[in-house]
């Protein structure tokens, strides 16, 4: 089994959504025999690397009589990874570009290892949504990458070039020309899609499903 996956560390869903797409397969022992496969989707083309707005404005697009509904939005989704056991300060969060986070996720990809790669999604995922700090600044990049064992004179080099760049933007090309509009969006043996953060059983029934139809073929 192979399984792909189009998210955005900027994404509260793809946070969530991947986190059960994993649970799931760890429940189901097939975790650490499955290529899984982190591809680039940006929500936002025209977020900056500099801002100085708050989550809530960038949330509502800067819609003052949306506020009210807003907060209840936040509140909810905080509450959900809350019930999966993520961390969330939805409230911290600084609102910045991703794509040199991403552009370090393939850096990590390159090494072939997996726990490396699964170490510094993760640790992405925590600057953005529970430590209050700028995915976008170099610094806290070079800080958490470093933190789960990739060499800060390698990070500091794709940094300041547009290494992986191309990379990362064939990742959306690809969503696009496979019809994918929208992250988290889960690809099984380029066969089946499972789109958003849905309930955990919805990701474990679909891994079943593929279990069953793998073993049926193998005779």
């Amino acid at each position: 089994m192979e399984i792909k996956y189009w998210s955005d560390i900027a994404c509260p869903f793809c946070y969530i959504g991947s986190n059960r797409m994993k649970r799931a397969m760890k429940e189901l022992g097939i975790y650490n025999t499955t290529e899984l496969e982190f591809k680039y989707f940006e929500l936002d083309p025209t977020t900056s690397k500099e801002t100085t707005e708050g989550y809530i404005n960038h949330f509502t697009q800067g819609n003052k009589s949306m506020e009210d509904q807003a907060k209840q939005q936040m509140a909810y989704i905080e509450k959900m990874a809350h019930d999966d056991g993520l961390s969330m300060d939805i409230n911290s969060v600084i609102p910045t570009n991703t794509v040199d986070a991403h552009r370090l996720i393939k850096l990590a990809n390159s090494k072939h290892d997996p726990v490396l790669t699964e170490n510094l999604i993760r640790r992405f995922y925590q600057v953005y949504f529970n430590d209050g700090r700028s995915i976008a600044d170099h610094n806290v990049l070079v800080n958490a990458a470093t933190e789960v064992g990739l060499y800060k004179d390698e990070v500091e080099v794709i940094l300041n070039s547009d290494k992986y760049f191309q990379e990362v933007k064939a990742d959306e090309i690809e969503a696009m020309q496979s019809g994918i509009h929208a992250a988290p969006f889960f690809v099984i043996n380029n066969k089946y899609g499972i789109n958003g953060a849905q309930p955990y059983e919805v990701f474990i029934n679909a891994l079943k499903q593929v279990q069953d139809e793998e073993d049926k073929a193998k005779g």
